[in-house]
């Protein structure tokens, strides 16, 4: 997907236009009629839209910077893995804490200046 479409695709997200389809864990996601693929369930996840367009625009600021053209820019590559947990403390009774794991993610994006 080209960097102009996948930033509007997610701007759309954001402002509840456009439904992501959930292939996975979908047992109790409802049906939505406004998806972008032949599927029946979706949400609208507006926190993480958000931060994959900081992260697109991060990558054509990147572009810009090794001169290379962004209304040509396409995404040849999108992964995410698991990251370090950071520990958490959650106060209970009689001085003792619970400890809770804050799960962090890595993304990764590869864009290319497509002829």
């Amino acid at each position: 997907m080209k960097l102009p479409e996948a930033k509007k695709l997610l701007e759309r997200v954001i402002e509840k236009k456009v439904a992501v389809a959930y292939r996975h864990y979908h047992k109790e996601v409802p049906h939505r009629r406004n998806l972008t693929e032949p599927f029946y369930a979706g949400r609208y996840p507006q926190k993480a839209a958000g931060r994959l367009l900081r992260l697109l625009e991060e990558l054509e600021a990147n572009a810009e910077y090794r001169n290379l053209d962004t209304e040509r820019l396409k995404i040849i590559h999108a992964a995410a893995q698991r990251a370090n947990k950071i520990p958490k403390r959650n106060p209970r009774a009689f001085g003792r804490s619970d400890l809770l794991q804050g799960t962090t993610t890595h993304i990764e994006l590869v864009g290319f200046e497509a002829e």
